[in-house]
């Protein structure tokens, strides 16, 4: 047989092979090593988030041309952006978000959520911004606090935190109502203030801003919110700890930098009473 250097030929053959073989079980373990500690996959530039939203302005809805928009919609975009991720949008039935995290079809959910009371539900990332309720009144009522409301007829939109509030299911400083209305629709809700039904009716602050805005001066809203909460982004209960906590640090960048009170005041809200500070007293 023919030697080469004082060793067969087929003894360096099968050292070659080890060889190859040691170096494919390294990177194989490298690639295991660097597997990502947040679930998604490994290529960073790369990565897709999928988001679950509902219908909800100015948070999260679809334009006319079908454009996903709203404060949310352009929130997660910039933050998971800056993450080296990108943001895929699902419209969801929001009664179907449990079970969309738990099988996988969804990685958060990103819509206006609050966490008061589900703090333990879900995996959060946040607080980012405050949700807040707000009273309106006609602009000749006198009523220019809540304490003014005792004794008052009152409505809100059925099984919401407003309607909570006026029921006294959730604490809060408004008073004693003589009587509470809470109807099914947004639009029964502002008629029964134009009509002189109630005197006062309360809801999110995006939504009664609106139609305070659009009645022509006939409406204000009381500078006292009743009812204040936190929202934050919801990933599923022993998940994504990884990606929740660096999106939590990339929020508070964004808020820092001003890009949360920008994108805020976009769409009419105002930052000052809004974007996330700390826990409120």
């Amino acid at each position: 047989m023919k030697e080469f250097g004082g060793r067969p030929a087929g003894h360096k053959k099968a050292a070659w092979l080890l060889v190859a073989c040691l170096l494919a079980l390294l990177v194989a373990g490298a690639l295991q090593s660097c597997r990502r500690k947040d679930g998604l996959t490994p290529e960073k530039k790369t990565a897709v988030v999928k988001i679950g939203f509902d219908s909800f302005e100015p948070y999260s809805s679809v334009d006319e041309n079908g454009n996903y928009v709203g404060i949310d919609i352009e929130l997660a975009t910039e933050a998971f952006n800056r993450m080296g991720y990108q943001a895929e949008f699902q419209m969801i039935p929001w009664e179907e978000k449990a079970r969309l995290l738990a099988d996988g079809s969804l990685d958060c959910l990103w819509s206006c959520f609050t966490m008061n009371g589900r703090e333990n539900d879900y995996e959060w990332a946040g607080p980012y911004l405050y949700s807040r309720q707000v009273v309106a009144v006609r602009s000749d009522s006198q009523i220019y606090a809540l304490k003014d409301l005792e004794g008052k007829r009152a409505a809100a939109q059925a099984t919401t935190k407003a309607s909570g509030v006026f029921l006294h299911e959730i604490d809060s400083p408004v008073p004693r109502l003589k009587q509470v209305n809470c109807f099914s629709t947004t639009e029964e809700l502002f008629a029964a203030l134009r009509k002189g039904y109630v005197d006062a009716i309360a809801g999110h602050e995006a939504m009664i801003t609106a139609f305070v805005k659009g009645g022509n001066g006939n409406y204000r809203l009381l500078e006292e919110s009743p009812y204040v909460s936190e929202l934050g982004v919801a990933f599923e209960k022993g998940t994504h700890q990884d990606l929740a906590e660096r999106l939590t640090e990339t929020l508070r960048a964004m808020e820092a930098d001003g890009t949360i009170t920008r994108i805020v005041e976009k769409y009419g809200l105002d930052a000052a009473k809004v974007v996330w500070k700390g826990a409120r007293k």
